[in-house]
């Protein structure tokens, strides 16, 4: 079989040429990558190989794992090439080939993830895949460089196989997608049936929906808010509270610079994935505005503003329109930028500060995650002040003091990796946010950073004809827009129509 050349850390391969953050991470890899295109299926039907492909984007842990264990080794990478053509793709630039392959992957493995490892034929077809996989066998998964011999002979071997794997699954995607269309109309009845159906699978210790991994569903908790104002149900307030509170009280939230990870590895909201997603802190903000108004608790309305200011302060081009993620690592290690050890506390902020802050931030010697502490607030002010014989004005006074010094230390580190592509659904969604939280708050700076970004995205990525743009990096838009790029920027005109008048 012909064998394509290896690139080495001097020789950069195809994706060198890309401007997604995530193809040019991989641009120097051992691996003959292509962009997704015409060129790789023609390249591989011309060498009669089958085709890897490898979906990821830039803030994923275990994508930059399985960068470094198996597409860095110069082993692995020469049998990728011996055996496939191989394609990397950024799921964030191309939603559609990611839920294609993930409904093939979710089929054929019963879950899914990233990065997602799919075998294709010449035609595009799936008939084998995965997520991640180690470099050789461990912990019961089997090794890729394994999977790569096994897969690459199966296909020269026992190709009739490997094509019948693949109309299987096409004809099970294609079913999924044909289910028929609901045609009942909406009505009070059918907010009520999903706001029970909320409940019942809430969990009611810790909040949220559901149990590790946890995820925000923040949409849920706006439809229960709507169900709870609608029923007057306690039952659904007790529930909203409970997460609302849990959420911004546990790890999953920045204490030090505001924002959200995108998800908790546990049940009760300590560790997170510390990466930070524009789309999911775009749909916390309303959710938290709503629970403000819901319950007139000020907490809630805090993090809505500090989650908005980490925006503007860390994720806003100079030119208005926000980036798209933080990485979850930073030096190569998963929240290294965010964790601390104790006596790091207590050089920053003196003995007296530090002993209050390690209380009520839950930072022991030992810590409380691979003995680093991960801040997060399991105690109630009024817990803290019965316990430390302090007034509550005390406690915050000394609590806002000690975050501004820590983060003022901490921006010192070496900060995770920002992919600054733009995006339109996810920008129209936190324009959307902004909007929403200027009108309600009466805030003219968020009004005007909604404004800046829909400018942008006006000016720059749409066509004359109306037609929108998926992404923008560098200087170029790229990508036919999807309808949910549409739906969220028409979402956040209106929504910005409403807060300002102007159209």
């Amino acid at each position: 079989m012909e064998t394509s050349t290896a690139s080495n850390k001097s020789q950069p391969n195809r994706l060198i040429h890309e401007t997604s953050p995530y193809l040019l991470q991989h641009a120097y890899n051992p691996v003959d990558w292509f962009p997704w295109g015409d060129a790789a299926f023609s390249e591989a039907k011309r060498q009669d190989k089958p085709v890897f492909l490898s979906i990821g984007y830039s803030a994923c842990h275990w994508c930059h794992v399985m960068e470094h264990e198996s597409f860095e080794n110069p082993h692995i990478a020469q049998l990728m090439n011996q055996h496939f053509v191989n394609i990397k793709v950024d799921r964030e630039e191309r939603p559609d080939l990611d839920q294609i392959y993930m409904a093939a992957v979710q089929l054929i493995t019963r879950h899914g993830g990233w990065p997602m490892s799919v075998f294709l034929d010449h035609n595009r077809a799936p008939f084998y895949g995965g997520t991640y996989w180690p470099p050789v066998s461990r912990h019961g998964m089997p090794g890729f460089a394994e999977i790569i011999k096994r897969v690459g002979e199966f296909w020269v071997n026992k190709r009739s196989e490997c094509l019948q794997s693949s109309r299987e699954i096409i004809e099970a995607i294609s079913s999924m997608e044909q289910d028929a269309p609901q045609t009942q109309p909406l009505s009070v009845q059918t907010l009520i049936s999903a706001g029970k159906k909320l409940l019942r699978s809430a969990d009611q210790q810790h909040g949220g929906f559901g149990g590790a991994p946890k995820f925000p569903h923040s949409m849920d908790l706006r439809v229960l808010m709507r169900y709870s104002f609608l029923t007057n149900d306690p039952e659904a307030l007790k529930i909203i509270k409970l997460t609302l509170d849990k959420m911004y009280q546990g790890g999953i939230y920045d204490h030090l610079g505001g924002g959200f990870a995108r998800y908790s590895t546990d049940a009760h909201w300590l560790v997170p994935h510390f990466e930070k997603m524009l789309y999911d802190n775009a749909l916390l903000v309303p959710a938290y505005l709503e629970g403000w108004q819901l319950t007139k608790n000020p907490a809630y309305k805090n993090v809505v503003e500090e989650t908005l200011n980490y925006i503007l302060r860390e994720m806003t081009s100079p030119a208005g329109p926000f980036f798209s993620t933080q990485d979850a690592d930073s030096e190569g290690v998963e929240g290294k930028f965010y964790v601390w050890n104790q006596q790091e506390i207590i050089d920053v902020l003196g003995t007296d500060d530090a002993r209050l802050f390690c209380f009520a931030y839950d930072v022991t010697p030992h810590g409380n995650w691979e003995e680093v502490n991960i801040l997060n607030r399991p105690k109630s002010l009024a817990e803290i002040a019965q316990q430390l014989k302090l007034t509550p004005h005390e406690i915050e006074e000394s609590l806002t003091r000690s975050r501004q010094k820590l983060y003022h230390v901490r921006s010192q580190r070496i900060w995770p990796g920002r992919d600054e592509k733009i995006l339109t659904s996810w920008n129209g969604l936190m324009i959307t946010a902004f909007a929403y939280a200027g009108r309600t708050l009466v805030n003219s700076k968020y009004i005007k950073a909604a404004e800046d970004a829909l400018k942008f995205i006006i000016e720059n990525m749409r066509e004359p004809d109306g037609r929108l743009w998926h992404g923008y990096k560098d200087g170029q838009a790229r990508f036919n827009a999807y309808l949910d790029d549409y739906a969220a920027l028409a979402e956040a005109s209106l929504e910005l129509f409403q807060a300002t008048g102007n159209l």
